[in-house]
């Protein structure tokens, strides 16, 4: 059993699409980051930098005692190796998979981040700031559609973990006023993962 410590995020859903692709057996452990629970010393013993997600694997591989991780591509590379799923055990399509992987977790995902900060909370807009991130998203988008027009999914013919680290970013493309029309092998990828019964499972937890 694996207990994913949750919020209905873009990282967060990174998790859950993977396990409810895999079918790993897992329980929900919502954090209300709205309220604060990221801070609780319960939650900094498992993930020090109080942010969601984490996971605790009660029965990893080794037989050994729970395994606790933070830091969402850290899980993706954890599971896939752990269920043998989602990462090719290729040399090149697995590095390949490894390298756009890094580079959500370094690039998308944080620059997406900051164009939602600036766009939509900061308490004053900084327009400077706005038109920086507004250009580096563009950018970011432009590099990811050039590559997924050489491939149905971001590292090869196969979905991945990649694909499952960049998908929820992409699927707050209109709250980063990026309209899919400039970027058509990002939008047909995003409507082939988007259709999948896991995605549509892995949003549906943030209704409940």
């Amino acid at each position: 059993m694996i207990d994913l410590y949750y919020a209905h995020t873009p990282n967060g859903q990174k998790i859950t699409l993977f396990l409810e692709e895999t079918r790993l057996p897992y329980q929900l452990i919502r954090v209300d980051i709205s309220k604060g629970e990221q801070f609780k010393p319960e939650f900094l013993t498992i993930s020090p930098n109080n942010k969601i997600p984490a996971i605790v694997d009660q029965q990893p591989t080794d037989g050994g005692a729970p395994v606790a991780l933070f830091e969402s591509g850290a899980i993706l590379l954890y599971l896939a190796e752990k269920s043998g799923q989602f990462l090719s055990t290729d040399l090149r399509e697995r590095m390949a998979t490894l390298q756009w992987l890094f580079w959500q977790v370094g690039g998308f995902g944080p620059m997406l981040g900051q164009n939602h900060h600036f766009n939509h909370y900061a308490p004053h807009p900084v327009p400077y700031a706005i038109e920086r991130y507004q250009v580096e998203t563009q950018r970011l988008y432009n590099v990811l559609n050039t590559q997924l027009q050489k491939t149905p999914y971001i590292a090869s013919e196969d979905y991945s973990i990649a694909d499952m680290a960049i998908w929820p970013w992409a699927n707050s493309h209109e709250r980063q006023r990026i309209d899919f029309a400039d970027y058509p092998a990002v939008r047909d990828w995003f409507e082939r993962i988007r259709n999948r019964a896991a995605t549509q499972r892995a949003l549906a937890l943030g209704s409940h």
